[in-house]
């Protein structure tokens, strides 16, 4: 018998979507180094991320293409090129930092749509294939890399990069490290460990290192992948192929059951909106944008002064 109710369910509804004039034919996608077959999609969207205007960015993973949502949901394509962007998230002076896990941690310069690579890997060798990313509030950019790793290969890494342009590997012995994002008091991390199909929590030490690892949730299979925070410190954990995000509070114990309206490949999460209380979810098969009605508005990344 469990110990919670069941947790309520909030309803999405969708908020645009790839035009047309965007959607790639069947045959122009080639093979993301994955070891998988192309697939016949026409957009895989990810990497939710608002910028101080309320326009959403977003990345097309398999075409290399990263887009700008207007608040009435008009889309721009701000750059395509030659790579694989997974996840992306806004600095404070506006440069839009993307993980790509063909070329590592990358800039774009959203006013000439130039993007170029920031950190290619760790001293004399590349990343596995980064993830998703995260800013802290003095500007410490916090990434995952996760490659092909797994239960089989448990060395998926989560870095600090610090604001001085120092890289430092906190970890090193997860099995797939996907969504990231720091809790409110930013003493520590939560990380979507997608093989392990649980999230992981790690502490802080005074010094700044991780210290105690543990799952903080477990889901059922498949396992979770992007991450986004409340100001209540209520984890909302992004659930591809059940259709659903979940919110957990402080505790680990299930409080929201967040329902696709559209498809059930839910890969991602972002505060937006003015009060910041309403939640964009990534549907990526679909390339759709879905929204949900929130109780408590997302965690800043920076304050807005």
């Amino acid at each position: 018998m469990l110990f919670y109710e069941p947790p309520e369910v909030i309803e999405t509804e969708v908020f645009t979507a790839v035009p047309e004039k965007f959607r790639k034919k069947p045959g122009e996608r080639s093979d993301t180094g994955g070891g998988k077959k192309p697939e016949k999609r026409d957009c895989f969207l990810e990497g939710p991320s608002f910028d101080r205007e309320g326009n959403l960015y977003c990345v097309d993973i398999p075409f290399g293409r990263i887009f700008r949502i207007s608040p009435r949901g008009q889309w721009d394509l701000v750059v395509e090129y030659d790579g694989e962007p997974n996840g992306l998230k806004i600095h404070r002076d506006g440069r839009v930092f993307v993980a790509d896990r063909k070329h590592g941690i990358m800039v774009l310069e959203t006013d000439g749509g130039t993007i170029r690579p920031l950190i290619e890997g760790p001293a004399k060798e590349k990343f596995k294939g980064v993830n998703d990313l995260v800013f802290a509030r003095n500007s410490d950019l916090y990434f995952t890399d996760q490659g092909q790793t797994g239960l089989h290969d448990p060395s998926g890494r989560v870095y600090r990069y610090t604001s001085e342009g120092r890289l430092e590997c906190l970890v090193d012995t997860v099995p797939s490290p996907n969504g990231i994002v720091l809790s409110p008091r930013e003493n520590a991390l939560y990380v979507a460990v997608t093989r392990a199909n649980a999230v992981w929590v790690m502490p802080f030490d005074d010094d700044g290192d991780v210290t105690r690892a543990g799952i903080f949730v477990q889901l059922p299979s498949p396992g979770p992948d992007g991450l986004a925070i409340d100001e209540e410190g209520n984890l909302i954990v992004a659930h591809p192929g059940t259709g659903l995000a979940w919110v957990y509070d402080r505790r680990g114990v299930p409080i929201y059951q967040i329902k696709s309206c559209r498809g059930s490949m839910v890969t991602n999460v972002a505060f937006g909106g003015e009060d910041r209380k309403t939640l964009f979810l990534v549907e990526s098969r679909t390339g759709s944008i879905l929204t949900a009605s929130m109780p408590t508005p997302g965690k800043l990344m920076y304050s807005h002064t």
